[in-house]
């Protein structure tokens, strides 16, 4: 069966959902392109999918697999002209396939109850890939949550979208301004910092808190001077061959999964 065509309006309403943060926002939505990432939509979150758009060019490729998970979808369905499709695209070489998704809505209130916790706090993180890149690397690491403040990078940007690599729907998300509400529920902070007075070595620490968040700041200024001071630990990741510091994705990396496997306070 035919699928209708794609509307010049809703065409309009896809690609001003992936030019502007405030339309996402306001829509509660974001926008997903790519077979694999519309396919791991649909096995693991086909609730989650609202809309669904192809082009004639996908179809006459798309593999068995792919038109499986596709076609059994409650969703809408929506076929789109190649050269009008790669209009609406973000992505320089569009693969001929989209999808409209519900942004996610999580319990912040029951995340925070938990006996323990290992989350990340992101102080004015800019750059949509490195957002994108801890968000895939705390839901590979069994992170409970991340908590972003407001100024950092919109976590439905198709850059974290991409970046993320069908995680974003894995790991809750919340935004909180500063660490004051996570240390009353029991949170103790652990801040990475390049270096200075008080600031240990990640190896010297050889115990994590039950309730830890590990907090990493903005590119290029760091972590603010209000979060340091509620730090209960402040550590550093020694670096060789004269690097002075580590991407902030790379530092939440090897922060996680170490802290991870340290043994927890009693």
């Amino acid at each position: 069966m035919a699928l209708p065509l794609l509307t010049r309006t809703q065409g309009s309403y896809i690609r001003e959902l992936l030019q502007e943060r405030r339309v996402r926002a306001a829509e509660g939505v974001f926008v997903v392109e790519g077979t694999h990432a519309v396919r791991d939509l649909l096995s693991g979150y086909p609730e989650q999918v609202r809309t669904i758009v192809t082009t004639p060019g996908y179809l006459l490729k798309e593999g068995r697999d792919d038109g499986f998970a596709r076609l059994p979808a409650s969703v809408q369905q929506y076929s789109c002209p190649d050269f009008q499709f790669s209009k609406l695209s973000d992505l320089e070489a569009p693969q001929g396939i989209l999808a409209v998704v519900r942004q996610p809505a999580w319990d912040e209130a029951a995340i925070l109850q938990q006996p323990m916790i290992l989350g990340i706090f992101g102080e004015q993180l800019q750059d949509p890939v490195n957002v994108g890149a801890i968000i895939r690397t705390a839901a590979a690491l069994n992170v409970c949550a991340l908590w972003l403040t407001p100024e950092s990078a919109d976590i439905y940007h198709p850059k974290v979208v991409r970046s993320a690599s069908g995680t974003l729907l894995a790991l809750p998300i919340f935004f909180t301004k500063n660490g004051a509400g996570l240390i009353q529920h029991g949170c103790q902070i652990f801040t990475a910092e390049v270096g200075g007075p008080e600031v240990v070595s990640i190896d010297a620490i050889h115990q994590a808190p039950r309730k830890l968040v590990v907090a990493v700041g903005n590119e290029s200024r760091g972590l603010s001077a209000q979060i340091r001071t509620q730090a209960t630990t402040r550590f550093t990741i020694p670096l060789s061959r004269d690097v002075e510091s580590l991407n902030v994705a790379a530092t939440v990396a090897i922060a996680t999964f170490y802290f991870s496997r340290l043994p927890k306070e009693k």
